[in-house]
């Protein structure tokens, strides 16, 4: 018998390979379009700018093959230059031929960056297919973020200069000195003395206001105004060029300078830089899943959130007490379950998931949550609670509501409470006072997280946090045993009354403490404190609005 042959079966045709010139905004990685992650999300070799670099790279595969764009970069130092340009190019021809995307992200738009034109042309001449995805521009986006805006009137003129890669005496001011037209101007740092004295020179009225900004749409953005005729020393005095008594900042950064009279919109149009914790790096000890919300509404004021995880929860030492309670829950057990964290939910879930049951096992039982936090992790899990304390969110005030045992009207008379095994013994006691009989489980077991990195170690003794939130007394403790007790000039701010002392009992001096016992509470009171804080230094003429600009041998920065 002659053997079976088997058809063959073509593979799909391979997307042909290409280079798509991405650009990546002035900094803030909101400023993304969809566009622009849809296609990072299917990029196969990425060559990034250095200021966008760390935002693009978080919508890429995991395998994405890196590459920076920048000067000293062996085979892709691109200095802007055609002979620079083809060589990066024709080191990227194998993988287009081999049908990869390379995605070539620039910092700010494609459209307005000399080297990202070279490259196209580049592309284009040794036939290799190029798309273009624009980006918000440095010289649009960066105003906006300085409460500079650029046009006021249906007549007004605005001319975008871009003098980064010119010497501080090569540029040609002499078409720009005589007009109105409001200048956006992106240069280097140390060019703006030579480049105000020029505009000068050339017709430009010395008392024209100018705004010059850093780090541009990022939370280290800073914006100094002046005239041309006062710039050099505004920057002098404000110890970002050089003077006998600072170290400036690196001359050759590139900044957003902007010349004309709408620069004396800022002291009412500044949003970005007058939020209430703007720069400020806020210590958040509390994992990733439990931080979400919190770092989100900290950002909103303009925060730096970083999440450091005190403890790990890991499963109970012996299952055999959840395995019964399970099968507790869906015999009929209980009258009522009560869940006290989300870490409780989420152990019940994947118990849950382990069995094949889903939230239908609920059925017929009421549910208890305390918090906002762990009320919404029910209800993602299809489950809407039946009780939530309607005062303090804790096991005294889910107490206060929860009903006396009556053998008429409650057929059966046990609660299930899951919950950590170093949980107190308050909410039990107060229900076997009400009448009910109380399955105490251990769901999950807390135990201490690692030590942080040492550099996060060191900026929390040294002061290198502006404050530290602490949402439990554990997560004092935990974090002064993992990492040492935070810097006396760190603002600390604590959810309630317990977390306060706990926190005073390790040394602490409590500055914040939310006016209710919630994570959202405590992070607006933060930003109350912050907004007062800035408030009061602006009143007394001081330029220092970040706790960790005051610790010993800081540099004091203006605004």
């Amino acid at each position: 018998m002659s053997p079976t042959k088997h058809a063959v079966v073509p593979a799909g045709p391979r997307p042909a390979g290409q280079v798509t010139f991405l650009g990546a905004g002035p900094g803030d990685p909101g400023l993304l379009t969809l566009r622009a992650v849809e296609v990072l999300s299917a990029a196969d070799v990425l060559v990034a700018d250095p200021l966008t670099a760390a935002a693009v790279r978080l919508h890429c595969p995991a395998g994405v093959e890196l590459h920076d764009a920048q000067p000293g970069v062996e085979g892709l130092a691109l200095d802007g230059g055609p002979a620079d340009a083809a060589a990066a190019i024709t080191l990227l021809l194998p993988a287009v031929r081999a049908g990869r995307q390379v995605v070539r992200t620039v910092d700010g738009d494609p459209g307005l960056d000399s080297r990202a034109a070279e490259e196209m042309l580049a592309c284009a001449q040794a036939g290799i297919p190029f798309q273009v995805v624009p980006g918000v521009a440095q010289s649009v986006g960066v105003p906006a973020y300085a409460g500079v805006p650029l046009r006021a009137g249906a007549g007004a003129d605005v001319r975008f200069v871009d003098a980064s890669h010119c010497a501080p005496d090569a540029y040609d001011w002499s078409n720009l000195g005589g007009c109105d037209a409001t200048l956006v101007v992106r240069t280097r740092l140390g060019s703006l003395p030579l480049s105000a004295t020029a505009l000068v020179a050339s017709g430009r009225k010395p008392d024209t206001p100018v705004s010059v900004t850093l780090e541009g749409t990022t939370t280290r953005q800073r914006t100094y105004t002046a005239t041309l005729a006062t710039l050099a020393a505004e920057l002098k005095a404000a110890r970002v060029l050089p003077s006998p008594v600072s170290a400036p900042v690196n001359p050759a950064s590139s900044v957003i300078a902007v010349v004309g009279e709408q620069v004396s919109s800022r002291p009412t149009l500044s949003w970005f830089e007058t939020k209430p914790l703007f720069g400020w790096n806020v210590l958040v000890p509390r994992t990733k899943d439990q931080a979400g919300a919190l770092s989100e509404q900290l950002r909103s004021y303009g925060a730096v959130p970083s999440e450091v995880p005190t403890i790990a929860v890991e499963p109970p030492r012996t299952p055999q007490q959840m395995e019964r309670a399970i099968k507790g829950l869906v015999t009929g057990r209980y009258e009522w379950i009560a869940f006290t964290s989300v870490n409780a939910v989420k152990a019940v879930r994947e118990k849950f998931e382990e069995y094949g049951l889903d939230a239908r096992a609920f059925a017929g039982i009421k549910v208890a949550a305390v918090g906002e936090t762990t009320s919404q992790a029910l209800v993602d899990f299809g489950v809407k609670p039946d009780l939530v304390p309607t005062g303090e969110q804790s096991a005294a005030g889910l107490l206060e509501d929860w009903p006396l045992y009556d053998p008429v009207f409650d057929p059966i008379d046990r609660v299930l409470l899951p919950r950590a095994d170093i949980a107190t013994e308050t909410l039990v006691a107060g229900l076997v006072e009400l009448g009910w009989e109380v399955d105490d489980v251990t769901a999950y077991r807390t135990v201490r997280a690692s030590p942080p990195p040492a550099e996060t170690r060191e900026a929390i003794k040294g002061g290198g946090f502006d404050a530290v939130i602490f949402t439990s007394s554990s997560t004092v403790r935990n974090l002064v045993g993992i990492a040492g007790k935070p810097h006396n000039v760190t603002v600390i701010a604590c959810i309630g009354p317990a977390t306060a002392k706990t926190a005073e009992e390790h040394g602490l001096r409590v500055d914040v403490l939310a006016p209710a016992p919630s994570v959202a509470a405590l992070a607006e009171a933060l930003a109350d404190f912050g907004a007062a804080r800035r408030d009061a230094a602006t009143q007394a003429g001081e330029q220092v609005y970040r706790p960790s600009e005051r610790r010993p041998g800081s540099r004091r920065k203006a605004r």
